[in-house]
């Protein structure tokens, strides 16, 4: 398992921007597929988006396609989530996840396909 910490929320405006980090501890990094899930105040966490190993493959949710970009750093032992056009709906604490991965063709996009997450931050969108 792989120790995560994420930070970069905040609160922003609608129509704003914010870009969360997820730094992540150990030396084998890029053997982790990672993810970015989110939970608002009285519902179930939900995925947000995923990406592989190397980062060449990615994945979103529908609600969030088009707007969030998910990249990673492998040098800096780091996931990105760059949010942009952020609406009050996107209002809920965001957190990184990571599986390891045997291959770089695996994304996980279930809560249950993750074994290590980190803590949260928290992202407030104000109408």
């Amino acid at each position: 398992q792989v120790q995560l910490l994420e930070s970069g929320g905040g609160l922003v405006q609608a129509g704003g921007s914010l870009r969360l980090s997820c730094a992540a501890t150990g030396r084998t990094f890029n053997n982790y597929a990672m993810g970015w899930f989110r939970q608002a105040p009285g519902k179930e966490r939900e995925f947000v988006a995923a990406i592989s190993r190397s980062g060449g493959s990615t994945f979103y949710a529908d609600s969030v396609k088009g707007r969030i970009n998910i990249s990673r750093d492998n040098a800096k032992n780091t996931v990105y989530l760059q949010m942009n056009n952020l609406r009050p709906e996107d209002t809920a604490v965001y957190y990184c996840a990571a599986n390891r991965a045997y291959s770089d063709s695996y994304l996980f996009i279930r809560r249950v396909q993750y074994d290590s997450w980190g803590q949260g931050t928290q992202v407030t969108v104000s109408s």
